[in-house]
């Protein structure tokens, strides 16, 4: 009787995670997908930069990631998963592959910005157009050929003696064993990077205030900042919160259900695009329109 009891009690559980798990992701892939949309719209008219193109490339990863919801909402809303073992890595890789993309432009642009005011620079030459360009090529070679290889190679796997319920999926906490030290050093970096870019972005947008309190609203330089403030918020948000329950889960892997709802939590960033939106996207929307 104690075991039907126990048996009811986590299949209610997991019913709770599953319902609270497709709301997150309904509201990820809605959202989402509009705020792309609408940034979409509005790089149409801006021109092409190194920073720009750092923003194109976010979008095209928050893009393929936005794909592969509609078949976790299958799975949490079905509760079967009928699509094969590598899609199931597949897709359980890239909520991953698009989280640390996500934080590596997110860092990509912050130091672009931050670096003129620190190393006293009006631009950093190595990121020219040209080299941005390069760069989002090799990069995207590397996450289109090389990591799907990766994935179905070697994420997820068990041991040889054990075998996958077919029927399940994103349940590879089993395989953790084996990629510990690489999980510790990857959450403890995310954590520190997002707490020292927040810290030197704050730092440049109270100096900008105190140069100018009454005019600083005004400036450019100081709205970029802000919205490189909103990155760095996104990321303490969005990443520092599931990488700190990660560094405690590594150890503790029958957390399974709290870690998917602290991952599905991260991809939260796909509203980023929103920081960009202000009276410029109405005005360039009526614009469109007008044509």
């Amino acid at each position: 009787m104690f075991n039907t009891l126990l048996g009811c009690r986590l299949g209610t559980t997991f019913t709770q995670y599953r319902i609270t798990l497709l709301v997150i992701y309904s509201v990820v892939l809605v959202c989402g997908s509009i705020s792309l949309s609408l940034m979409m719209h509005i790089l149409k008219s801006s021109a092409a930069s190194a920073t720009s193109i750092t923003v194109f490339n976010l979008i095209f990863a928050h893009f393929i990631f936005l794909l592969t919801v509609p078949f976790r909402l299958y799975y949490y809303g079905t509760n079967e998963w009928n699509l094969g073992l590598n899609w199931c890595k597949m897709v359980s890789g890239m909520i991953h592959i698009h989280m640390y993309m996500s934080f590596l432009l997110y860092m990509i642009i912050l130091i672009t910005r931050l670096w003129p005011h620190y190393c006293r620079m009006r631009q950093m030459d190595s990121l020219g157009r040209m080299q941005a360009l390069i760069g989002s090529v090799v990069m995207w070679v590397v996450v289109l050929v090389l990591i799907p290889c990766i994935i179905f190679s070697f994420y997820g796997n068990k041991d040889k003696d054990k075998t996958y319920n077919t029927t399940r999926c994103f349940d590879f906490a089993e395989s953790m064993s084996s990629t510990k030290e690489l999980n510790y050093i990857l959450s403890t970096l995310v954590i520190v990077v997002a707490i020292v870019l927040t810290a030197l972005q704050a730092n440049v947008l109270y100096v900008l205030y105190n140069k100018d309190r009454q005019g600083c609203t005004s400036q450019q330089d100081f709205g970029a900042q802000l919205k490189s403030l909103c990155f760095t918020l996104i990321m303490l948000v969005c990443f520092v919160p599931y990488h700190i329950f990660r560094l405690y889960y590594i150890e503790h892997t029958y957390l399974q259900n709290i870690n998917e709802v602290f991952l599905s939590l991260t991809t939260f960033n796909c509203l980023d695009m929103l920081t960009f939106l202000g009276r410029r996207t109405f005005h360039i929307c009526l614009r469109g329109r007008g044509v």
